[in-house]
């Protein structure tokens, strides 16, 4: 009897050290699971990262003015004595700031998507002759212009010229989300206009404001419209993650992203009613990993009132760049 109860008491403790280690097996695979989720200051550091990789900086002297190519062969023309401090016109030497953004992958990583407002105020999908961002401080100083400064863009970054491109004036707001509004005037002269065709023309655009700009057309689509929803995996949100999309079929110029999160259902959507009904794109998740990006691209073609969703196994780890090219491989 007592080595029965001797053996008893063996195959309890067992017993309760398996469960033990099946419990403790459990935790630990759930916490590897989670372990890895970002910070909203984690993803906000990787962005700011890719925006400071495609940062060029030019030096030169207000009085004499500037004619700069861009490493893309943008060519940059500020007129002599068009910068003002306080109003007043400066002299010496000014700091240029410049950004260009040519891509759907560059336009990802550093979150500046080809997103536009209607005058209704909902948003909606741009087609992109470029992004750019310009200026100029002296000391450290902003500086303002007092006359318009010129861009002439190469048709060839944008995949070919197209006569209904106007300028767009990019505001960025507290979600770091950045949108697009048409400046008035239109073509010309205090706009965009398009010399040659095809991928040897190029864009002369003129504008007197610092900040982004853009030379865009609204993405036109005769379908019926619908809303989409994305969940991502558990532990991500809008704060440290985003959904992006890709429409098939439109090249490298143009990406939307899905503006807005429901805290309650914890789903992304654009909940403007703007995407096209049997349209084939590719939905994007996007977020950090110990200094590299977390990421997934899932091909679908839209039916009405879709629910879309990742999977943390969906996901893959890697560079900048090989996130960059997986997206711009995209069709």
């Amino acid at each position: 009897m007592k080595h029965l109860k001797h053996t008893l008491t063996l195959f309890v403790a067992a017993l309760f050290l398996f469960a033990s280690c099946t419990s403790e097996d459990d935790s630990l695979e759930s916490i590897g699971e989670t372990a890895f989720i970002p910070s909203a200051q984690d993803y906000k550091d990787l962005k700011n990262e890719a925006r400071a990789s495609i940062t060029e900086f030019q030096n030169f002297n207000a009085e004499d003015g500037l004619n700069f190519i861009s490493s893309n062969g943008v060519n940059i023309t500020f007129p002599p004595n068009s910068l003002t401090l306080n109003g007043n016109v400066i002299t010496g030497e000014v700091e240029l700031e410049y950004k260009e953004i040519f891509d759907r992958g560059t336009m990802l990583s550093t979150n500046r998507t080809t997103m536009g407002r209607r005058p209704n105020g909902e948003k909606s999908l741009l087609i992109s002759g470029g992004e750019f961002f310009l200026n100029a401080t002296q000391n450290g100083n902003q500086l303002e212009l007092n006359n318009d400064i010129s861009l002439v863009i190469p048709t060839g970054l944008t995949g070919g010229g197209d006569q209904n491109m106007t300028l767009w004036d990019g505001e960025v707001d507290a979600n770091d989300n950045l949108t697009w509004d048409e400046q008035e005037g239109g073509a010309g002269r205090g706009g965009v206009f398009l010399e040659g065709s095809g991928v040897s023309g190029v864009y002369y655009a003129f504008f007197n404001t610092f900040g982004w700009t853009n030379v865009d057309r609204f993405y036109s689509d005769p379908r019926p419209k619908t809303v989409i929803l994305v969940d991502v995996p558990d532990g991500f949100d809008n704060a440290n993650s985003a959904v992006y999309l890709s429409y098939d079929g439109e090249g490298n110029s143009a990406l939307a992203n899905l503006d807005t999160y429901d805290e309650n259902t914890e789903l992304f959507s654009e909940h403007y009613g703007q995407i096209p009904v049997g349209l084939e794109m590719h939905i994007i998740f996007a977020s950090e990993d110990n200094g590299q990006w977390r990421y997934a691209i899932k091909g679908v073609t839209v039916a009405e009132n879709d629910v879309y969703a990742f999977t943390l196994s969906e996901t893959s780890v890697g560079t900048e760049q090989q996130m960059t090219d997986a997206i711009n491989a995209l069709p």
